[in-house]
């Protein structure tokens, strides 16, 4: 997956560049813009119940889809613009939420980190 994600990368930075857009992703820029793009995925399960959001039709998977896609890349951009190593990081952060969340004492439960310290 890491080629596939440094791939992915690259075509993203090659595509602002053919552009000139690095000059507007600031960190600031990225961040908003990402937002935006998660209240579009948001939007789309807005009035679901919670049975129709796990069986989503073909359109709407498409929908949700390119609303994940644009979430993503503004993930991505960020990072790079930061010099965030975000694959490490996730691997850090997972690290981290399993010393937070032992399995013992928490599986099966939604409870947040503090009930089990």
């Amino acid at each position: 997956m890491t080629d596939s994600i440094d791939a992915l990368r690259a075509r993203v930075n090659a595509f602002v560049e053919e552009r000139d857009w690095a000059q507007f992703h600031s960190p600031k820029n990225l961040a908003m813009a990402m937002i935006v793009e998660a209240a579009e995925v948001v939007e789309h399960f807005q009035w679901m119940t919670e049975s129709d959001s796990r069986q989503l039709d073909a359109e709407t998977k498409v929908q949700v889809g390119q609303e994940l896609a644009d979430t993503f890349v503004y993930l991505m951009r960020i990072a790079e613009v930061c010099g965030i190593d975000l694959i490490a990081a996730a691997n850090a952060k997972i690290d981290l939420n399993a010393q937070k969340y032992p399995v013992e004492k928490c599986k099966g439960s939604n409870d947040k980190y503090t009930k089990y310290q």
